[in-house]
């Protein structure tokens, strides 16, 4: 068996949130506790003591923590009854302790003290009510993650309204295509904001965006780059007013709190209706617990506010934890800036993308020797699965005593499913345990239950955090069929994943991705380890065309590798997928290309890919407002093309 690469140390797991928990009930293992929190007859017990730990208050009480009407997942009710607000939870504290750190790279480091950050959102609320908003309107952002974004969603949410935000590197179709859904009251939008040395004006496509939402009646521009305003946009100065205590408005447990969207590869984006109780109960458990977070931390996860974990970090306002905002260029004006930032302001819990460790670990940093992380306590991954080079990398060049916390879940659930705990030891290319009121299994193809073998990742019992619907989807039909048309009552999320002996996860890869050749299933995630471990390959993509008579098809691989000899490298690709993966999934076809293509938020887009290569319509296959860089998808059309006119000549 492979040995772990770090094991927590006995001083270091008894003084943890998760630790007291499982004393307080009495439990000698995590499985114990586990397997307590996702038992039908006790997993409303386990989310009303979440409840009362971190807390929660309910101005009116629930009758009970879960109702059920229907089967396992579907037709659960929670807390019903009980009214809340999330945003009174994150402005608890009222002291002059520092409650977040903005850094842009425009106007560099800015710390808000927990009192000043009410003042700033109680001012922005009577501003907004002044505008009409109440609750249930819809304030939409195109603002960049700095404290006057993180201060906006608290008044709008503190008020009952509803929170939508795209990130300001989106262009204007994606944008439409997310916030007309919405048909927002109110829409907030930057001049524009600066990226390492590169400056970028946001004022024009702010105004067509204005110009697209026919609901909006007030638009507001933030002058992050002291731009002059465009016509229609009033000053946020005038929108914030003067500090002034902040109202929270109790609203019912499944109440919207905001609306994020799914990755839109496969059409328009999803919008995700996700609800105030829901999202405060699942993040307070996710940080105390997994993640061992409480207001002694400061904590720090480098995102966009685009992704959901934008809206997974400024929860750490909610359990008191100083929150660290970066809104940048992460690799200038070197690659180990982040490492910098968690220095300068000895964050104690930080988070990166998995894909941001890797290309650290291939660049050769060795940030231990440039920075002083003594702080530095937990180190998350996300984004796509993190190989065990890479967390090798980060055990020898970054910090041996650290919990390098992988964590995976989605925009659907706001969260993770699987994550690290400060009791689990951290296994190399595996994610540590299920995470507590996840009631995680992976079934084989006929539903059954595995172990030690790769399958389905379902969720058998339901999760507060759940959506409470998508918008514009009459009775539940779009949801329903997301999530649960393949087995009846189950959550099936789309992963492909093992759960190992030791309770651990393998995330392999997206079940529509899966490399099927003579039965010989393989997650994309093992082909990438393997590729992409070659010094010369800085990105690459894999995808199967099937054979509809059932032959094996064919597997092609693209890779970036700069600078290189293509035939020497193909030769040498061929050998390592042969040697270290299996000599059925050596590739057909292997090409060179500048780019791989990616969603806004960083993941690869192989399903599109795949269908465009099996000869669908490209403009079908994907919405190109939600690809990152659409023109990296022109060698892919161009390929299928040629194909076409091979086989009909």
């Amino acid at each position: 068996m492979t040995k772990p690469l770090w094991t927590p140390s006995p001083e270091r797991a008894n003084r943890s949130h998760l630790h007291a928990l499982l004393e307080s009930h009495d439990f000698v293992t995590y499985d114990e506790a586990w397997a307590w929190s996702t038992d039908p007859a006790t997993i409303g017990d386990f989310w009303a003591g979440v409840a009362d730990d971190a807390g929660v208050t309910f101005h009116s009480p629930a009758s009970a923590p879960l109702v059920r009407d229907g089967s396992a997942v579907t037709g659960a009710r929670w807390f019903p009854g009980s009214t809340l607000n999330y945003a009174e939870h994150a402005l608890r504290r009222r002291d002059a302790a520092t409650a977040v750190i903005s850094h842009d790279d425009a106007r560099g480091d800015r710390q808000v003290g927990w009192a000043e950050m009410a003042g700033l959102v109680g001012g922005l609320q009577r501003g907004l009510a002044a505008r009409g908003v109440g609750r249930g309107d819809v304030v939409a952002a195109y603002l960049p993650n700095v404290v006057e974004t993180l201060a906006l969603m608290l008044a709008t949410t503190g008020l009952g309204a509803i929170w939508t935000c795209c990130a300001p590197e989106t262009g204007v179709d994606g944008v439409l295509d997310r916030l007309q859904q919405t048909a927002p009251r109110v829409f907030v939008a930057v001049d524009g904001y600066r990226y390492g040395e590169r400056v970028r004006d946001s004022r024009e496509d702010a105004a067509r965006v204005l110009a697209g939402l026919a609901t909006v009646r007030h638009a507001v521009m933030l002058d992050v780059l002291g731009l002059e305003r465009p016509e229609g946009f009033e000053a946020w100065s005038d929108l914030a007013g003067s500090p002034a205590e902040p109202t929270f408005e109790p609203v019912p447990f499944d109440h919207p709190l905001y609306v994020l969207y799914s990755s839109g590869t496969t059409g328009k984006p999803k919008a995700i209706v996700h609800g105030h109780g829901g999202i405060l109960l699942e993040h307070a458990k996710a940080l105390r617990y997994h993640f061992d977070l409480d207001a002694d931390d400061r904590f720090f996860w480098y995102t966009t506010t685009g992704w959901m974990m934008w809206n997974f970090c400024v929860s750490g306002l909610v359990v008191g934890a100083t929150v660290a905002l970066f809104d940048g260029n992460p690799t200038a004006p070197g690659a180990g800036r982040l490492f910098a930032f968690m220095d300068e302001h000895a964050i104690t819990v930080a988070g990166v993308g998995a894909a941001y460790l890797v290309a650290c670990a291939k660049a050769g940093l060795v940030p231990c020797d440039d920075h002083d992380l003594s702080a530095l306590e937990t180190l998350g991954a996300t984004g796509s699965p993190l190989p065990g080079s890479a967390a090798e990398w980060v055990y020898r060049d970054v910090k041996e005593d650290l919990l390098v916390a992988s964590f995976s879940g989605g925009t659907d659930v706001c969260t993770g499913f699987v994550g690290a705990s400060p009791l689990h030891p951290v296994w190399p290319g595996e994610i540590s345990c299920r995470c507590l009121g996840v009631a995680l299994e992976v079934f084989d193809e006929t539903g059954r239950p595995v172990r030690d073998a790769e399958g389905e990742l379902v969720v058998t019992q339901p999760m507060p955090s759940m959506p409470v619907a998508f918008l514009n989807d009459p009775g539940d039909v779009r949801y329903r069929a997301a999530y649960y048309d393949r087995y009846p009552g189950v959550w099936v999320h789309g992963d492909r994943a093992t759960l190992t002996a030791h309770g651990s996860v393998v995330i392999s890869g997206r079940s529509d991705g899966t490399l099927n050749r003579g039965g010989v299933r393989m997650g994309t995630a093992e082909f990438y380890n393997v590729v992409e471990a070659l010094p010369e390959v800085t990105d690459s993509l894999v995808v199967h065309l099937e054979d509809p008579g059932g032959g094996p098809g064919e597997l092609w691989l693209f890779v970036v590798a700069p600078g290189v000899d293509p035939a020497g490298l193909v030769e040498r690709l061929r050998a390592e997928v042969r040697t270290r993966l299996s000599p059925r999934h050596v590739p057909d076809h292997v090409v060179v290309v500048d780019a791989v293509p990616r969603t806004l938020t960083g993941k690869k887009l192989e399903v599109p890919v795949k269908r465009i290569l099996a000869g669908a319509d490209p403009a079908t296959v994907a919405s190109l407002s939600s690809v990152a860089n659409p023109e990296s998808l022109d060698p892919f059309v161009d390929l299928a093309a040629e194909r076409r006119a091979h086989a009909t000549g």
